[in-house]
């Protein structure tokens, strides 16, 4: 009888571990599915054509011409680079706050620390009010980015593409939020 029974326990053991290796397979299955084409570098596209927004760097015809659905898809970019500027400054500023709260620090590195670290949440407020006030003055969307070599604003341009009066509209906001001179302003109108 007690042979009977660690036999049913085993049985349901293995009846479980079963079942449990096919929901992981499945729903495994289920996640590759809707995943698919999410992580740049690894998507394959066959004849070019995705629908994936991370993918997209310029709008996608519209079956009805739909101005509305190519301001949608031409955002794509844009918020891929908000995106990934957004990953690289949190890096950043994960590395500084090491370093700050490091009790092995050096004090100098752990002023420079808190100096960069001033530095940054700058030019992130900056790059911000750019960047409305470019999509206030009737651009369909902006990105900005500071470094220590100038400023870059990439602008979705016109079908026209970008004129010298957006450049010199766009290159007056940028002088007057950050004081840079205008050699050292980049202006580059993104297809759209």
């Amino acid at each position: 009888m007690k042979l009977w029974k660690r036999n049913a326990v085993v049985a349901a053991i293995v009846l479980f571990v079963c079942v449990a290796v096919y929901l992981n397979w499945s729903y495994q299955q289920d996640e590759v599915d809707v995943d698919a084409g999410k992580t740049l570098g690894q998507a394959t596209l066959v004849g070019g054509k995705t629908n994936d927004p991370l993918l997209l760097t310029s709008p996608a015809p519209t079956e009805s011409g739909d101005p509305e659905g190519a301001a949608k898809t031409s955002t794509g970019y844009f918020s891929t680079a908000r995106l990934n500027r957004q990953q690289a400054r949190d890096s950043a500023l994960g590395m500084l706050r090491d370093t700050l709260n490091s009790d092995a620090a050096e004090e100098a590195a752990k002023a420079d620390a808190g100096a960069a670290i001033e530095t940054l949440a700058a030019s992130t407020v900056s790059e911000a009010q750019i960047e409305n006030l470019v999509i206030a003055k009737g651009y369909t969307d902006c990105v900005a980015f500071i470094s220590e070599g100038g400023v870059s604003v990439v602008v979705s341009a016109s079908e026209g593409g970008l004129q010298d009066a957006d450049a010199a509209r766009i290159t007056e906001i940028v002088m007057d939020e950050t004081g840079v001179p205008a050699s050292q302003i980049k202006i580059i109108g993104a297809e759209g």
